[in-house]
């Protein structure tokens, strides 16, 4: 009996034991919901946190606020740095009263008056023209039926297709020989009643188509599909013999240059090793491997000044200079005979024109090289006019004014933009009833700013060595609009008629390296925005204020976790403990009841 007592105890104990464990779910043996509880007294111990919270806030909306201030003053201290270089107020501009004789431009510090110019030549290049018909002919051996259409000297490719004689179509491959293309010419004509020969003459180079009865030949319809009546330069004369308008034969510029049918062989030395020069710049070149093109694109854009073109129409080389003027152009063969074979050290040099033009009404004839008129052969610094056609026009330069208002005019309008935000930043609001401040309200640093920036507006400035005409804007016709700290214009001609009157003095009112508004305006605005500036301190102090409010929430939060878990670990005992008392309590009764204790 006493052994099945000590088992049922340890057995009921057991149970207790891992039932206490399940107790830990609130008041299931207590009835006390302390769960929530606990969660209302972490709540509780949280309170702070909502104003530190506000803290961050208000903190943040300042430095966004500070943000924008310090954005707008460095757009206004833009503006001064335009203002306070003296320079600046020398602009001029130059005007052509003659556009389509020629226009002008102008630099900072050209004299401001009228310039006449009489334009009586224009600047040309200068060109070396090759000798024509560099090429070998068509036919060398005159022999129609060694040379095949597709492979045959022509100026283009010809293209396979039909083509028309006296109403015959004809067709031809680029495959036929030129032979085959003159007996197909006569088999067709011939088959329509007035045969058409064929012939070709390579001491001429050309083709002759002879009508059999000598009427008129008539050559192409709207529906040929090949080239080859163009390519053989074949065109309607009404007559009954029509032949090649020019020679045939022509440089093919993509083939390599030993095999692109040039009359003089084109050899590199037999090495490989060509070399010629133009105008002092060396060029080398392989015979076997280059290509006419190649040769052609190295030399236009190489050092040498010069443009190197093929002219299909008179079979001929032709260097063009660069640049305008009456300049020669220099060259010579070095290894091999590259500018003897395409005619260029044989060529013909047309002279370049110069610029040729009177000067205020002189009868001194000035030169210039360029259509582009510089102090160089004018003497008036700083002024550019080109010439585009011969004739007479007066160039006006005078002061920039309309840039130099705008510059004015931006200065102020950003000088408004900064002072128009920081009033919308610490304008009271109320609503309901409630009275809500700006995030600037009462600001020290703003205040600051505001009043700053209004003193330096309305400063009346005495300057040496004006007239004292214009001391502050306000005597440029811009002043206070009387309720808030923006300025306005009052008289909208006043800026524009100084400027044409009294530019000096406006000159010195911003850029005086003492007194100048800009200079003092820039300076203050470095003063307050840059590394050390009254802005930058500020926004870190309220940053690392945010930072040390953040640290506490974080330290307050690890506290309440700490006490939450305390909490619960001690109601959970009491759960449990309560749970094995229950559990125990109930054993002892149901002994009593069922005799066993």
């Amino acid at each position: 009996m006493a052994t099945g007592t000590v088992t049922s105890i340890g057995s009921s104990t057991s149970n207790v034991s891992s039932t206490a464990a399940g107790m830990a779910i609130s008041g299931l043996a207590s009835g006390m919901n302390w769960t929530t509880i606990v969660q209302e007294l972490g709540q509780a111990e949280r309170a702070p946190e909502t104003q530190w919270q506000a803290q961050q806030t208000a903190i943040a909306a300042q430095n966004s606020a500070y943000s924008t201030i310090t954005s707008d003053l460095a757009t206004l201290q833009t503006d001064a740095q335009n203002l306070l270089v003296p320079s600046f107020f020398d602009a001029v501009v130059a005007t052509s009263g003659s556009p389509s004789v020629a226009s002008a431009s102008v630099n900072s510090g050209t004299p401001v008056g009228n310039y006449s110019f009489d334009i009586t030549q224009l600047a040309t290049a200068a060109q070396m023209n090759g000798t024509s018909l560099v090429s070998q002919v068509l036919d060398p051996g005159g022999d129609p039926s060694t040379v095949t259409v597709g492979a045959a000297g022509f100026a283009s490719p010809v293209t396979a297709g039909t083509f028309t004689v006296n109403g015959q179509q004809i067709t031809i491959a680029t495959t036929d020989s030129l032979k085959t293309v003159f007996d197909n010419i006569a088999s067709a004509t011939q088959a329509a009643g007035n045969k058409v020969t064929a012939t070709y003459d390579a001491t001429s180079d050309k083709i002759t188509l002879t009508s059999g009865n000598g009427s008129p030949i008539v050559l192409g319809s709207a529906t040929d599909t090949s080239n080859f009546l163009q390519e053989a330069q074949l065109y309607n004369n009404n007559s009954g013999t029509i032949s090649s308008t020019a020679p045939l034969g022509h440089v093919n510029t993509s083939a390599t240059l030993n095999t692109a049918d040039f009359k003089v062989p084109v050899t590199d030395g037999g090495s490989g090793q060509g070399k010629f020069t133009i105008n002092g710049v060396s060029f080398s070149f392989n015979a076997s491997t280059d290509s006419v093109q190649d040769i052609m694109n190295n030399i236009n854009a190489s050092a040498a000044g010069v443009s190197a073109a093929y002219d299909p129409v008179n079979n001929k080389f032709v260097l063009t200079n660069k640049t305008t003027g009456d300049v020669g152009i220099s060259m010579q063969d070095v290894s091999g005979n590259f500018l003897a074979a395409t005619g260029l050290s044989g060529g013909t040099l047309t002279h370049g024109k110069n610029l040729l033009y009177n000067l205020n009404g002189s009868s001194q004839q000035i030169v210039s090289q360029s259509n582009t008129i510089d102090s160089t052969s004018s003497g008036i610094i700083g002024l550019s006019v080109s010439a585009l056609t011969l004739g007479n026009t007066t160039v006006n330069v005078s002061s920039d004014t309309s840039t130099i208002s705008t510059a004015i005019q931006k200065f102020v309008t950003d000088y408004n933009a900064v002072q128009s935000y920081i009033t919308s930043q610490q304008s009271v609001t109320t609503a309901d009833g409630t009275v809500t401040p700006g995030t600037l309200t009462g600001d020290t640093n703003a205040n600051g700013i505001v009043t700053s920036l209004r003193s330096l507006a309305g400063t009346v400035a005495s300057i040496a060595g004006t007239s004292g005409t214009v001391k502050s804007l306000a005597d440029l016709g811009f002043q206070s609009n009387g309720n808030d700290n923006t300025i306005a214009a009052s008289n909208t001609s006043t800026l524009s008629s100084l400027l044409t009157t009294n530019l000096n003095d406006i000159k010195a009112l911003f850029s005086d390296p003492t007194n100048g508004l800009a200079v003092q305006m820039s300076t203050y605005i470095t003063n307050t925005t840059g590394v050390n500036g009254t802005l930058p301190v500020r926004t870190a102090d309220l940053t690392q204020q945010s930072t040390n409010i953040g640290t506490q929430i974080t330290n307050l939060e690890t506290k309440i976790t700490n006490d939450m878990n305390q909490w619960n670990s001690e109601f959970s005992a009491m759960e449990t403990a309560e749970s094995q008392t229950n559990a125990e309590l109930t054993y002892i009764s149901q002994g009593v009841t069922n005799g066993t204790l």
